[in-house]
């Protein structure tokens, strides 16, 4: 907890110092007309960018736990094959690609790159999901309906607790990878701490790249460490 308190704060710190650190990267670069990126207001960069990844996780875990779920019952295990060669490929393409694909038909802005991200965080809670069901063990499934449980009992009640820490491992590499990825959503329009980034390769500021890397690198560590909490507080509640 110390460590997620201090790492949010360094996060808070570090996007109200940037915009008056002038000076610093103007030691740093001294080629550069203008060192620190301006055109938009860090903070505003890293909600817009935080709204983004949440908004493509939640519908990333909704669907790949739904799909896990669904393939790891008797009614849906003869398509898990085709559910994992379909999840796979939507990984498998570069998130750029998959932005220019939906570009033209939902246009520019932050609804492709939703898109994008919603289908790149896909495969990570499916095999979460998917390898943390197929954990339980045999004996506990069997106990479960030797007491009569249903099969929907026996998996809101047994299962899912026992599943839990391995789907939450999933959620979570879904969501820093998203953080990460959400910087390219910059290319098509939307508003993310990946502007900076677009704007200082376009323009060859190594400064702009820099500001940018940093939030965004500062970001994944904070959630990494608010999950490493709740992996905490679950294991504890179990």
């Amino acid at each position: 907890m110390r460590k997620l308190l201090g790492a949010t704060v360094s996060l808070a710190l570090l996007v109200m110092v940037l915009p008056h650190s002038q000076p610093v990267f103007s030691a740093l670069f001294p080629q550069l007309e203008r060192p620190v990126y301006t055109q938009e207001p860090f903070a505003q960069l890293l909600w817009q960018h935080c709204k983004l990844v949440a908004l493509s996780s939640a519908a990333s875990v909704v669907m790949g736990t739904l799909a896990g779920v669904w393939t790891t019952r008797p009614v849906g295990q003869p398509f898990k094959p085709l559910v994992d060669t379909v999840v796979s490929m939507g990984q498998t393409f570069p998130p750029v690609a998959v932005l220019a694909l939906t570009v033209p038909a939902l246009g520019f802005g932050e609804l492709p790159a939703l898109v994008a991200l919603s289908i790149y965080g896909l495969l990570p809670v499916l095999q979460g999901t998917v390898s943390g069901l197929q954990s339980v063990p045999d004996a506990v499934g069997q106990s479960a309906r030797g007491m009569g449980m249903s099969p929907w009992e026996r998996l809101r009640r047994v299962e899912v607790p026992l599943a839990l820490p391995v789907w939450m491992a999933g959620v979570r590499t879904s969501v820093i990878i998203n953080i990460g990825t959400a910087a390219i959503a910059s290319t098509v329009g939307a508003k993310t701490l990946g502007s900076p980034i677009i704007v200082g390769l376009g323009g060859f500021n190594t400064a702009y790249v820099l500001q940018g890397a940093l939030i965004v690198a500062l970001l994944a560590v904070v959630v990494d460490l608010a999950f490493d909490c709740l992996a905490q507080v679950v294991d504890w509640k179990r």
